[in-house]
């Protein structure tokens, strides 16, 4: 019996069309469908517009709708692929991989880097990927990319113009394919901790800061005047800030007593943050904010989004912040 996917079109590159004003979103899956129907082989699959929006302009209500409609339809299908584009397809595969948690079914993003009416194209093949990922009964969310299949949470865009243009960060890919055909390495794959309940939840009270030399901590006083509840730093290193001369920590610890939720990440690609190692970091974590371990920016800053619309209880938080909730981040010891 052959597996059913569904396939839902979100827009993106992969289905653009030229128009006076550049590339846009233009195509339908029906409009796709033959390119579609050839790279599925015997896999049975269904197709749906969801949206048609160059994915700069998906937001965080987008996810919330996706990840409802994927929860219906998941006892329908096998697996379902998801058509995005790249420019934030690493925040919506991070969210979705919360919001999904525990789901029984693969779930597979997956875009290009040019449309699939270009005969050069890599949409094909990425399509070809994340359909047959999503006929793997490997249950989880995904990112199919340039013939490898990477954690939905671990997944970011590295590269602007090159068809390699996600990796997965500080984490094995899931899948590969070569000249053996898909290779799916089961050990990287996060077991099941519970039964699916869908966490559609999040709060959009959050934003984020990258550290440079000469940052004035009046920007962290205009954050709390406009009322956000979470901030997500991009530190130096393995999670380093200043408290000599413009005492940065001094007025996070401000923010924190007043209620706001800080958690602290690195601009590093990889190896994530190491916090206790010098007093740049350790005087962050004595007031009290939350280290982001190996997670991606995307990952940590969606975590932050997700958990905010779930509690406001500043112990739950915490406990959340710190758990390994779908394979997105590895604590340190």
């Amino acid at each position: 019996m052959s597996k059913k996917i569904l396939i839902i079109n979100t827009g993106g590159t992969l289905s653009a069309v030229k128009k006076g004003e550049g590339l846009k979103p233009g195509l339908s899956v029906r409009d796709m469908q033959e390119e579609l129907q050839m790279v599925s082989g015997d896999i049975e699959i269904e197709i749906e517009d969801f949206c048609s929006l160059d994915s700069a302009n998906i937001f965080p209500e987008d996810w919330s709708v996706m990840a409802q409609h994927i929860s219906e339809l998941r006892n329908n299908y096998d697996g379902i692929v998801v058509i995005h584009g790249t420019d934030t397809l690493a925040y919506t595969s991070s969210m979705l991989s919360y919001m999904l948690r525990n789901i029984n079914i693969p779930v597979v993003i997956t875009g290009s880097q040019l449309s699939i009416i270009n005969p050069v194209a890599d949409a094909m093949e990425n399509c070809r990927c994340a359909i047959h990922m999503a006929a793997s009964g490997i249950p989880g969310v995904f990112v199919a990319f340039n013939r490898k299949v990477m954690l939905g949470c671990r997944a970011s865009k590295v590269r602007s113009l090159s068809f390699d243009a996600f990796e997965s960060i500080n984490y094995p890919n899931i899948a590969t394919i070569s000249s053996l055909g898909m290779k799916i390495d089961t050990r990287a794959v996060p077991e099941r901790s519970g039964i699916f309940k869908l966490s559609d939840k999040y709060s959009e009270k959050v934003t984020m800061i990258k550290m440079f030399p000469g940052i004035h901590r009046d920007i962290l006083e205009s954050i709390a005047a406009s009322g956000y509840r979470g901030l997500y730093i991009e530190a130096y290193g393995i999670g380093g800030m200043p408290f000599i001369k413009h005492d940065f920590i001094e007025a996070l610890d401000k923010l924190i007593q007043g209620g706001m939720t800080v958690a602290v990440g690195t601009q590093c690609r990889y190896e994530g943050t190491k916090m206790d190692v010098y007093e740049t970091g350790r005087r962050a974590l004595e007031i009290g904010a939350l280290e982001a371990h190996d997670m991606t920016s995307e990952a940590a800053l969606t975590k932050l989004m997700w958990i905010l619309g779930m509690t406001t209880d500043p112990s739950e938080i915490r406990d959340y912040y710190s758990m390994n909730i779908a394979g997105e981040m590895i604590p340190r010891r």
